[in-house]
């Protein structure tokens, strides 16, 4: 079988989990704490990008470890769901580094930590 994600076995994938400590999957480390993933940022290497556990986006910025946000916003609602962004993220500024819309308007938008957050009217 032919994966969609060419390359994906090559690269290594962090775990955190409190339950499992191994996987079939090629190249996985295992991590059980915020410590290890503070440690593991300040490293040297590739940088590190969630694919779709908001559990694990929730504990990144509840602990001020989020630099980039790329977000793809669909033109749906779909009634209850998962948040993004929970009421314990810390406060936090971005800037919108690249964008773009898709034909079926699809926004796709990129954003970069800007520093502390300012407080004032919008436009100010």
């Amino acid at each position: 079988m032919q994966t969609f994600w060419p390359g994906i076995n090559d690269g290594t994938k962090f775990v955190l989990s409190k339950t499992r400590k191994k996987s079939d999957w090629k190249n996985s480390v295992f991590l059980i704490s915020v410590a290890e993933i503070k440690k593991l940022k300040k490293s040297k290497g590739s940088d590190l990008q969630v694919w779709g556990s908001s559990k694990l986006i929730h504990l990144l910025l509840k602990n001020d470890l989020v630099d980039e946000l790329r977000l793809k916003i669909h033109p749906l609602t779909l009634g209850k769901g998962k948040k993004l962004f929970e009421n314990n993220a810390i406060p936090a500024t971005f800037t919108l580094t690249e964008s773009s819309v898709t034909t079926t308007g699809v926004i796709m938008a990129n954003y970069k930590r800007a520093g502390k957050v300012k407080t004032g009217t919008v436009g100010a």
